[in-house]
């Protein structure tokens, strides 16, 4: 029997490169591909997920230990995830700023609010006042004037 080992490299996570060679029809073939870039599933283990709070889809996959290009790319993959879920950190605190920052805005205009109710309420308080010690001023001088209308007409009788 011929037997023909083959090796796929994932490309991707939905498709894969499977290559064969031309082998007459009348001879058994037998085909064995892998989905890992090397050929025990071993050396799997030394690149657990290296970010396990991110989505599947964005884990760096584990290089192929024989190429120089795979290795990088998979540094620069593990960068770009750090990165990536450093910035996701960086949102969710300045998420959490806004929203107080939002509380404090709406306590702020709160106070605002009250303290233009307090200003107007004061100020129409003020004008009452006056009117009030106007009012209080003219009807002492009327008193003044009655008295001495008074006493003029008990003088006079």
């Amino acid at each position: 029997l011929l037997q023909l080992e083959q090796t796929s490299k994932s490309i991707d996570s939905s498709a894969h490169m499977i290559t064969t060679a031309r082998v007459p029809a009348d001879k058994p073939v037998r085909i064995a591909f892998s989905l890992n870039d090397s050929p025990d599933d071993a050396s799997s283990a030394n690149f657990p997920l290296a970010f396990p709070e991110l989505d599947q889809q964005l884990q760096p996959l584990p290089p192929c230990h024989d190429s120089k290009e795979s290795m990088q790319v998979y540094k620069q993959h593990c960068k770009i995830a750090e990165e990536y879920h450093e910035v996701k950190k960086e949102i969710a605190l300045l998420e959490e700023r806004k929203k107080e920052l939002i509380a404090r805005l709406e306590q702020v205009e709160k106070e605002s609010m009250d303290a233009a109710q307090l200003a107007k309420e004061y100020a129409e308080l003020t004008e009452e006042n006056r009117t009030l010690k106007l009012a209080q001023t003219q009807c002492v001088e009327q008193l003044e004037k009655l008295r001495i209308q008074y006493q003029k007409r008990q003088g006079s009788s």
